[in-house]
């Protein structure tokens, strides 16, 4: 019988020192889902993002994860200078003690996927656009063929047109290989665009989840229409508004 596939967070509280961070945290993560945790800077979303990664020791609750593998990017490239695309691309298979030229194979075929070409190959982060680094930074990722993928803020310092079409490309990847997401971000739209399920995290005065909304239309048919008109629901949504400290009038 096949183990089933989930993240599952419960009661999960954390602190560093004397400042508490985050409290009482509850979801569930399913196989092929996307799952976005949105709030404004400062609230304890990438604290929360670590613990379900086991990048940071759990103080408080439970967090179960049964995926079968996962994998990771940040919001920085994060690229090791001294190697170039490919080599950066299949470290992580490397650290597996997959021979190089089995690596380097499925390290170009992903790289194919993600929109780089074979003469971006051989060149140096220095080389590379932003775009192109956050590009290599998703097929290091995902060539590593993870069940889960935990991403954080990897839009951000992205212009929108490429913004839109590297969350083109996910939608795509996720559907494929029917890829669980937990993705932590601060532009509602592109948590619209993205999840089956966003989790408002409001930071005053602890980190906690003061409301969730669920999308059951696929994403590959979440058209721009679609995702302007969520977005106006949720900014009228008095929970949105308190978290965000917007003022709309």
């Amino acid at each position: 019988m096949e183990r089933l596939e989930e993240l599952l967070v419960q009661n999960v509280s954390h602190s560093f020192g004397f400042d508490d961070i985050l409290k009482d945290i509850n979801f569930k993560l399913e196989k092929g889902k996307v799952l976005s945790i949105v709030g404004p800077s400062g609230g304890g979303k990438t604290t929360l993002l670590h613990l379900c990664a086991n990048l940071l020791d759990l103080e408080t609750g439970k967090i179960k994860n049964s995926f079968k593998n996962s994998s990771y990017a940040f919001q920085e490239p994060r690229l090791l200078p001294w190697k170039n695309v490919i080599d950066n691309i299949s470290f992580g298979l490397k650290a597996k003690g997959i021979k190089k030229f089995k690596r380097d194979e499925e390290a170009k075929q992903i790289a194919l996927e993600f929109g780089l070409e074979e003469d971006d190959f051989e060149k140096f982060p220095k080389d590379l656009s932003g775009g192109m680094k956050q590009r290599v930074s998703f097929a290091r990722a995902m060539v590593l063929k993870p069940s889960l993928l935990f991403l954080d803020e990897p839009f951000s310092a992205l212009d929108i047109g490429l913004k839109k079409e590297l969350q083109s490309l996910l939608i795509k990847t996720i559907k494929k290989y029917n890829l669980s997401v937990l993705f932590i971000t601060h532009d509602l739209m592109e948590a619209i665009k993205l999840s089956n399920e966003v989790l408002v995290l409001k930071a005053n005065p602890v980190g906690h989840i003061v409301t969730t909304f669920k999308y059951d239309l696929s994403q590959e048919f979440r058209d721009d229409k679609f995702v302007y008109e969520e977005t106006v629901k949720l900014l009228s949504d008095e929970k949105i508004i308190d978290t965000f400290e917007l003022e709309l009038k």
